[in-house]
């Protein structure tokens, strides 16, 4: 039959392995340039990060100010796969634009 509720070390085996596949999170960081237009910064946080417009907005002045902001936390592969397309649309548009991956 089954194991019995008070199989305590089985148990804990479990919820150790479940604790193990907990993925990390990581940070995207947009940098601040002085050549990417405010308007691009803001279209990204909308079109890529899925912002609404006043959040960008604030992103993209705290990016100004600062000099970097986070535009959203991610698993490891989702992060890497949306810095490589603000990547290659700023490219496309001509801006140096660049984002960083930081550990959470």
């Amino acid at each position: 039959m089954g194991k019995s509720r008070t199989d305590h070390a089985s148990d804990t085996a479990i919820a150790e392995e479940v604790r193990a596949k907990t993925p990390k999170f990581y940070r995207v960081i947009i940098l601040n340039d002085d050549f990417t237009s405010m308007e691009f910064v803001v279209h990204i946080l909308e079109s890529v990060f899925m912002k609404s417009p006043s959040e960008a907005v604030q992103i993209m002045l705290h990016v100004h100010k600062s000099g970097r902001g986070v535009a959203g936390i991610f698993t490891k592969q989702i992060a890497e796969a949306k810095i490589e397309i603000v990547h290659q649309r700023a490219k496309a548009e001509g801006f140096p634009l660049r984002c960083v991956l930081e550990e959470e």
